[in-house]
């Protein structure tokens, strides 16, 4: 312990909800094991300092404002962070390794896996830089099989082929690759490249997952890279009372609301900080919701339905004539709604934080992936680890109405999907305790870190 208190470790999160919580969450982690945590981050979206007295806090200029929406164009957004803050975050790593001399010598750079920029500039610096990827190793696996899979000619997807099974991935169908809807994939192609030969070049990698939930994945990255890799998940389970790293403002109000419903009988809806929906979605989520006749918390988030403020659309009367059953919020504190006795179903769009916190608190899901490693995880939930239902016939009422008391009412289905969930719950609990396979794995990092051999930056 001695020895790692004269340690510091960089972590640079993507500035994007999703990305910050695992990054803030594993610096919690790495704090308590005696390490100085320094999180450097973008003038984009960023974290109140105020909040984690335990941390030193560096802002690197990225050249966008805040006014600025990385949910229109999602692609070209998280390129040109990577071209914008390549100098300016060289300009504060030097900086820093500099002040190291005086101070705490630091012992590496934990980078988001999509901060690909960060690798050759460590690489100058002679900084070792460990990865955090913040979404599960089965959708990693499919995201690297892409050059494999462009040579084979599964992509670009052709319409009429979306439900063949892909043999070399199972049990993943053509439609489950992690895609994003753009009108310029080689620059998908691309950015995938190199963020998967970046990390490939990177001392190792962080997931925030358990060997028991992805062993085939993991072993199957193990022989396509050679270097370490530390599944020490799930992150938010060490500190479960941490302060909340959410950028929105919580509407606490939720859990009063569940307070007065019945164990396992209620539906919690959420899609996330950056998926969009259209009016005619929204409207068919709402109906099917009403006419399940469950009780639904629904988080609406302002931005969600695409070129909308927020509850326009919704028929007048509406919330009214459902007399209580259903309650809807901005943003929620998701960790205690998913723990909550009342909550019985997560409808999710399956970004890994969610899939996550789901499983830990054995909450059977509902799937609506939208975009990228969400489709991956969405297959998986629903055919693998088999704790949750996929919407697979697009959006509409009768679907989601079907679905839904599939999932939450009495019967052989539903009652064999919660069983599974629940399991999983435990395995998520063996896997933290002392000797278990993230608790290992955790110390097994630290060792490593240790061990690592940066050479001191010399200031010119």
């Amino acid at each position: 312990m001695e020895q790692t208190k004269r340690r510091r470790l960089l972590l640079i999160p993507l500035p994007f909800q999703g990305h910050i919580t695992p990054m803030l969450q594993l610096a919690h982690i790495l704090h308590s094991k005696g390490f100085s945590i320094t999180i450097i981050h973008t003038s984009f979206d960023f974290p109140n300092p105020s909040n984690y007295p335990n941390f030193n806090f560096c802002c690197i200029q990225d050249g966008f404002s805040q006014t600025q929406s990385s949910a229109s164009d999602l692609l070209n957004f998280i390129i040109e962070l990577n071209i914008n803050c390549a100098m300016p975050f060289k300009k504060c790593l030097e900086k820093l390794l500099s002040d190291s001399e005086k101070e705490e010598p630091i012992a590496c750079l934990i980078s988001d896996a999509l901060c690909y920029f960060t690798q050759p500039i460590a690489n100058s610096l002679q900084l070792p830089r460990i990865v955090l990827r913040t979404g599960g190793v089965s959708s990693f696996v499919a995201f690297a099989a892409f050059p494999f899979l462009r040579q084979k000619g599964y992509i670009p997807i052709q319409e009429s082929k979306l439900e063949e099974a892909l043999e070399e991935l199972p049990p993943l169908r053509l439609k489950d690759l992690p895609m994003i809807n753009t009108k310029e994939p080689e620059k998908y192609y691309e950015l995938l490249c190199r963020f998967i030969n970046e990390t490939k070049a990177s001392f190792g990698v962080i997931w925030n997952s358990f060997e028991e939930l992805e062993s085939s994945a993991l072993a199957t990255l193990s022989q396509q890279f050679s270097i370490p890799m530390f599944p020490i998940g799930p992150f938010h389970k060490y500190f479960p009372n941490s302060c909340s790293s959410s950028l929105i403002s919580q509407d606490q109000s939720c859990i009063s609301w569940l307070d007065k419903h019945k164990p396992n009988s209620v539906v919690y809806v959420s899609f996330g900080s950056i998926a969009a929906i259209t009016k005619t979605e929204f409207l068919e989520i709402a109906w099917g919701l009403a006419n399940s006749k469950h009780p639904f918390l629904w988080v609406v988030r302002p931005g969600l339905i695409s070129g909308l403020e927020w509850l326009e659309p919704l028929p007048s009367g509406f919330m009214k004539n459902l007399e209580g059953r259903g309650h809807i919020v901005k943003w929620a504190p998701q960790q205690k709604v998913l723990a909550h006795p009342a909550t019985g179903a997560f409808w999710t769009h399956n970004g890994w934080n969610s899939t996550m916190e789901s499983i830990c608190e054995g909450v059977p899901m509902i799937c609506m992936p939208c975009f990228t490693d969400q489709l991956v995880n969405a297959r998986y939930v629903s055919h693998v680890w088999k704790v949750g239902l996929q919407l697979d016939k697009g959006v509409e009422r009768w679907e989601i109405e079907r679905t839904i008391r599939r999932l939450m009412e009495v019967n052989d289905e539903g009652m064999e999907i919660r069983d599974r969930a629940l399991k999983l719950k435990e395995g998520t609990k063996i896997c933290l305790q002392q000797g278990g396979s993230s608790s290992s794995s955790l110390e097994a990092l630290v060792t490593y870190i240790l061990s690592l051999e940066s050479t001191t930056f010399k200031a010119p």
